[in-house]
């Protein structure tokens, strides 16, 4: 579907500030009536346009990864990007904006490059100084983690950053490359007390999300492993926690 798109001097205004007050601080070429923009902290660019100050808003986005996350219904019609999608006003653009930088910012193979970009001049030669590589190696995936679950357990709801941890579903040690460390379908951000039972395998999660508590834990555990809402999981996720179901959980006393 071909649509018209005139760039007004307003609807541009309007774009650039969305666009920079959410990462892509990058202008790019104005095409057909949309304005790109990139970011020099984040893979893939982004396209707006309107067809007017009070008409629909348009996003043209190119990162397939954030376009899968996002799980919205594309518009049928011609444009930039991979995928684009119809707003009915600013607002919405602008509330969903966040989240793709988020997004961006979090999937991979984003973290990895930013492990291999701070531990490219680090030794390796001693356990010690392997050790200082893992923690920069951890630090980065937590960062992952919390921009990926912005910034709340999906469990809990709980959101105090001191009570989340980075919870790896295969373990660091099992995986057999950096990338799968680093990857945050390889993770969830829980709370302390979750974090701490999915770790020792006495808890885990099914394919929908819903926690599964091992009978080796005692009924004041289950108790206190109280959560809201399963957890939102992708196919990346559900291949993982197969993988802990098989391996890690404790499902015999």
């Amino acid at each position: 579907m071909m649509v018209e798109i005139p760039q007004s001097f307003v609807v541009r205004q309007e774009c650039e500030k969305a666009a920079y007050q959410n990462g892509y601080r990058r202008p790019l070429d104005e095409r057909d009536g949309w304005r790109g923009f990139a970011s020099t902290t984040v893979p893939g660019a982004i396209h707006m346009a309107a067809t007017g100050t009070n008409g629909a808003w348009f996003l043209a986005l190119e990162h397939t990864g954030v376009i899968a996350e996002l799980g919205l219904s594309p518009e049928p019609m011609v444009g930039p990007g991979n995928a684009r999608f119809r707003f009915e006003s600013i607002r919405e653009l602008y509330a969903l904006l966040p989240r793709v930088y988020q997004l961006a910012s979090s999937l991979p193979d984003m973290p990895l490059r930013t492990f291999e970009e701070k531990t490219r001049d680090l030794p390796r030669r001693t356990e010690a100084e392997r050790l200082v590589v893992q923690r920069v190696g951890q630090d980065v995936f937590r960062a992952g983690l919390l921009d990926y679950w912005q910034g709340r357990c999906p469990l809990t709801g709980i959101s105090d950053t001191a009570l989340l941890r980075a919870s790896h579903i295969k373990p660091w040690s099992e995986c057999e490359t950096d990338a799968e460390r680093l990857d945050v379908h390889n993770g969830l951000l829980l709370s302390a007390l979750w974090d701490a039972a999915f770790d020792q395998g006495l808890v885990t999660f099914d394919d929908a999300g819903r926690p599964l508590l091992s009978p080796c834990l005692s009924d004041e555990a289950k108790a206190s492993l109280t959560w809201s809402n399963p957890i939102p999981l992708t196919d990346h996720h559900r291949e993982r926690l197969a993988w802990h179901r098989e391996n890690l959980f404790l499902n015999s006393r």
